[in-house]
């Protein structure tokens, strides 16, 4: 009895040994927001009443790691408080797989990572994880990686509806076809970022379907200069639309932060009204949400391929001890002629939020945005540019660590 104690003793010993070089996380997230709205996104008419809605985020959070492979699955469900039946019967409301990811470490430098994953670099002005949204945003894509002194990343996807042969593809993502490479360098007050995509998307031509590709290319760069960060985004586009015509498009970004303050300006380039080229640039599957304003009347599942924007921005960031404030002010002009003799000054937006840390897993987050906007706003959203146009969330973050 006793040699048995003893061989049961070592071989749980063991196990706890080789356990306690892997790595097994379990968490999870509950986020409801309430949001305020009258004029999010679109410019409302002066009679039209403000809605209230509240839609919750749910995630269950599974990850595990070790000398050999790296692994992650993410459960989630996104709905409006109501829309779902009390008593449900049906699949339609069957949760999502958010990330369903695994890699494999060939070596310290060099691994592969395979499976529905979020795709987040530099800025997120490219590629980012739109977290702001319930639903966030993933990719079907194989990633290898280089990372050592230096990150060198190369990605591929290729979608089709289901069939082993390639056909017709008319599934719900923006492309068929997607490649990059991204690479990395950073030294002690500076880094440099580097971004080649290829977007392949499908567009129907004599009858047939085939991709049409645009190319993005460009880099983020940050820096310091004593106490002054320093951070500028400069991309260009070319290739084909799914229209046929030509694309030439750029984004430029510069801003200085001193302190609590930061002063910058984005330049997205736009199409005017009678351009037969295309020139908007289209920033993709970046969480446009943090750039241009809260009230998300530009790039978030709009303006795309429109007159552009000019965004003049002033914003200041305060945080201490659980307490976060943040006032941000926004002047928006479009980049191209949105109609003759039509001014190019879109509006003012002023964007407000609070944020308590009420324990390490909890956190309650408040906002108000007003959008001030002038009558060429009109052309572009309809409503009326002289009704107040406002919006105001309060959500409740809570992220609970089950198994560490």
């Amino acid at each position: 009895m006793t040699r048995l104690k003893y061989i049961v003793l070592m071989v749980f010993g063991l196990g706890i040994a080789h356990f306690a070089q892997a790595q097994f996380t379990l968490s999870g997230e509950f986020r409801p927001r309430t949001e305020l709205s009258h004029g999010y996104k679109s410019l409302a008419s002066e009679n039209q009443d403000a809605s209230t809605i509240t839609a919750q985020r749910t995630r269950l959070n599974a990850g595990y790691s070790n000398e050999f492979i790296k692994t992650s699955l993410v459960l989630q469900d996104v709905r409006r408080w109501g829309n779902q039946a009390q008593l449900v019967s049906n699949e339609d409301y069957a949760v999502s797989l958010h990330q369903a990811w695994a890699e494999i470490l060939f070596s310290k430098e060099f691994s592969l990572k395979a499976g529905r994953q979020e795709l987040v670099y530099d800025d997120s002005r490219i590629f980012g994880n739109v977290g702001w949204a319930h639903q966030a945003r993933s990719h079907d894509v194989a990633v290898f990686k280089y990372e050592k002194d230096l990150k060198l990343h190369f990605g591929i996807a290729h979608h089709e509806n289901g069939d082993i042969t390639n056909s017709d593809y008319n599934g719900p993502d923006a492309y068929k076809d997607l490649q990059f490479i991204w690479f990395n360098n950073s030294w002690e007050k500076a880094a440099l970022s580097l971004l080649f995509l290829n977007n392949g998307v499908p567009a129907i031509e004599d009858g047939e379907q085939k991709n049409k590709f645009s190319q993005t290319m460009g880099g983020h760069v940050n820096g310091r200069i004593k106490t002054i960060q320093l951070v500028s985004n400069l991309y260009y586009q070319t290739g084909k639309h799914v229209s046929g015509a030509s694309i030439s498009a750029f984004n430029f970004l510069a801003e200085a932060s001193l302190a609590t303050f930061t002063l910058g300006f984005e330049h997205l380039s736009g199409s005017a009204y009678d351009d037969t080229d295309y020139k908007s640039f289209t920033p993709l599957y970046g969480t446009n949400h943090k750039f241009n304003g809260f009230m998300d009347y530009f790039y978030v599942g709009n303006h795309i391929g429109s007159v552009g924007l000019n965004d003049l921005y002033l914003k200041y960031n305060y945080s201490k001890n659980k307490l976060a404030f943040d006032a941000h002010l926004h002047y928006f002009g479009a980049a191209a002629e949105i109609a003759a003799n039509a001014d190019k000054y879109l509006g003012t937006e002023i964007d407000l939020a609070l944020g308590w840390t009420v324990n390490p897993m909890a956190k309650i987050s408040f906002g108000l945005s007003g959008m001030f906007a002038g009558e060429s706003m009109e052309l572009l959203k309809g409503g009326d540019s002289s009704a107040s146009q406002y919006w105001g969330y309060v959500m409740l973050a809570i992220n609970p660590t089950f198994i560490k």
